[in-house]
């Protein structure tokens, strides 16, 4: 190659070595549950975990106190839930990580939404301490780095998520409305002085049964009641319709729209990405009435795919191309952003046994030399074509058709030898 090409920023260089570190792992046995989501997921619950961490202190404290003086004894001297650092706000920030943690590892895209919102909570949180909070600081914004850098990767959404989510804010609930009335306990008649009272008066509370046997006296616990209530409603409404809707507009779906049979995947190409090259691509395959299916992380219902056959899932993953009839396939196009993800696709292709021709596309020069390694049938490298082309023309060479079409796929020897038989 006689052109030249932009060198690469060490933003390029960096994004490339993260995404060809998460392939590599997520490909390794049970490396989807490690890298990003196991690792997010564990940085998320320690984080939760040094938030909640006063709280437990203070009722600890509490529990001491009780032990020591007995239930009548006035606990004004004790340093008061909204003296903690953070107070209140910080703690519930630490539940809500602590549980959501864990709906990481299901790649939510709820869940992840939900986790970025409390960290950003959770940095402002700490910006307005004093002293600054370097470490805790630092943490978060680190925490918050990984969710952006990794947002692709949490893609799913099911009813079983909706369900763990509906659980967990019920969870989450229950856990504000027994700490939170254990805390202020001296601030109701009479005083709660036991976790088994406060989750007593939390259920009640949240069920809006009120049976009056325990009355809030201060603002404070006044002001905890009316939150409780508000909070029992709207996270039980929320819960409920995150279930049932759900369910209902899939019967829905089942009773009026026919059922879709599933098409026969065979001397089909399978076409991987969605960027416009993938589009041009199986515009001009339908055009010429060639059977497609398209892998993608989600359901692509816009124009050109819009009633495509389609299969959700990792592309580089075999038993995602076993479902797209891998083995069946006359072509795998695999048209991705990244070239690292290209190659691994090519190697998955390969572990299924298929005798399916690959084509790959590659946007750096750098990466060119590695894609050649997993010997793809062609290449497509239209930014590095592109600037020879260019030259050449400039330079009035001659450009013949086959020339033309060799140097823009760089096919592989063994296509011509086929060919010429």
């Amino acid at each position: 190659m006689s052109s030249t090409s932009r060198p690469d920023s060490p933003l390029d260089k960096g994004r490339r070595f993260v995404h060809w570190l998460e392939g590599r792992i997520r490909r390794t046995p049970g490396g989807s549950w490690i890298f990003p989501h196991g690792l997010l997921a564990l940085l998320v619950g320690l984080l939760g975990l040094k938030n909640v961490l006063p709280l437990f202190e203070q009722i600890h404290i509490i529990q001491h106190s009780i032990a020591t003086f007995g239930p009548a004894k006035d606990f004004a001297h004790l340093p008061g839930v909204f003296h903690i650092p953070g107070g209140i706000p910080k703690t519930l920030i630490g539940l809500v990580q602590i549980l959501m943690s864990v709906g990481l590892l299901l790649r939510s895209r709820m869940v992840w939404t939900i986790v970025l919102l409390m960290t950003l909570l959770s940095i402002s949180v700490d910006l307005f301490q004093r002293p600054l909070p370097h470490l805790s600081l630092t943490f978060s914004i680190l925490l918050l780095g990984g969710l952006i850098l990794f947002r692709k990767t949490f893609d799913q959404s099911s009813l079983a998520i909706g369900t763990f989510l509906s659980v967990l804010s019920i969870l989450l609930l229950m856990g504000y409305g027994i700490f939170g009335s254990f805390i202020l306990g001296k601030g109701f008649t009479p005083p709660i002085q036991s976790l088994t009272t406060a989750f007593y008066f939390a259920i009640i509370t949240m069920a809006t049964v009120g049976y009056g046997d325990i009355v809030p006296k201060t603002d404070d616990a006044r002001l905890f009641v009316v939150s409780l209530v508000i909070l029992g409603i709207t996270v039980f409404s929320a819960s409920l319709s995150s279930v049932i809707i759900p369910l209902i507009n899939d019967r829905i779906k089942k009773a009026l729209l026919p059922e879709k049979k599933m098409p026969t995947r065979k001397n089909h190409t399978i076409l991987i990405g969605t960027g416009s090259l993938a589009r041009s691509t199986y515009q001009e395959l339908a055009a010429r009435h060639q059977p497609v299916t398209l892998i993608a992380p989600h359901e692509i219902s816009d124009p050109p795919f819009a009633g495509c056959d389609q299969v959700i899932g990792d592309p580089a993953d075999g038993e995602v191309l076993r479902r797209a009839g891998v083995v069946e396939a006359q072509a795998i196009i695999s048209l991705l952003d990244e070239d690292a993800e290209n190659a691994f696709v090519v190697l998955a292709a390969r572990d299924t046994g298929s005798k399916a021709k690959t084509v790959v596309s590659v946007r750096s020069r750098a990466n060119f030399t590695r894609i050649r390694t997993v010997n793809p049938d062609m290449i497509l490298a239209p930014d590095l074509i592109g600037g020879e082309l260019i030259a050449m023309a400039l330079n009035d060479e001659k450009i013949d058709g086959e020339t033309f079409f060799r140097k823009a796929l760089f096919m592989d020897p063994r296509i011509k030898e086929g060919a010429e038989e």
